[in-house]
């Protein structure tokens, strides 16, 4: 069985540290800052701190309020991070490996919130800008995640100036 290269060395990095940062944010907001007990705080200018439990897959979609869904979604997230692994294995360019490390770190953050609450944590309220959802530090990371494997695949499609088909 062949080792990651670099590129998937780096995916597994930054996956344990966004891993390490979710959790360690969303410790501190449920049980230092005690945020469920407050509901919502100004933080500064248009950021908020506002509590939710969001029972959905991403922003709050696809409510899982029973246990099966909520385990079918950790499930799910799981199997998603081992495919993403095996795929950072391969990564032969340095902002795919990146990608696949940011969504595979948020989806194993938001699993095991599923798995500890039965629910995600999210805090970040920047409503007062228009975007509408409260989500955490997983959240952010898998659509940063999302939106460079598009960009990767678009750097990768394009063929230089010049070029012949």
């Amino acid at each position: 069985m062949k080792l990651a290269n670099r590129h998937g060395w780096t995916a597994y990095g930054l996956a344990l540290a966004i891993i390490i940062l979710d959790q360690l944010s969303k410790h501190w907001i449920l049980f230092v800052y005690d945020l469920p007990s407050r509901v919502s705080e100004q933080a500064g200018g248009p950021f908020y701190l506002t509590m939710v439990w969001n029972q959905g897959v991403s922003f709050g979609l696809l409510r899982a309020d029973q246990d099966l869904g909520r385990w079918l979604l950790v499930g799910f997230s799981v199997v998603v991070a081992i495919v993403l692994a095996f795929w950072a294995r391969r990564a032969d360019r340095g902002l795919m490996g990146a990608a696949l490390g940011l969504v595979m770190g948020g989806a194993i953050g938001n699993a095991i919130d599923r798995a500890r609450f039965g629910a995600v944590v999210d805090f970040i309220d920047v409503s007062r800008l228009y975007f509408p959802w409260v989500f955490n530090i997983a959240d952010a990371a898998i659509t940063i995640g999302v939106a460079l494997l598009l960009l990767d695949s678009l750097r990768r499609d394009a063929k230089p100036l010049g070029a012949k088909p």
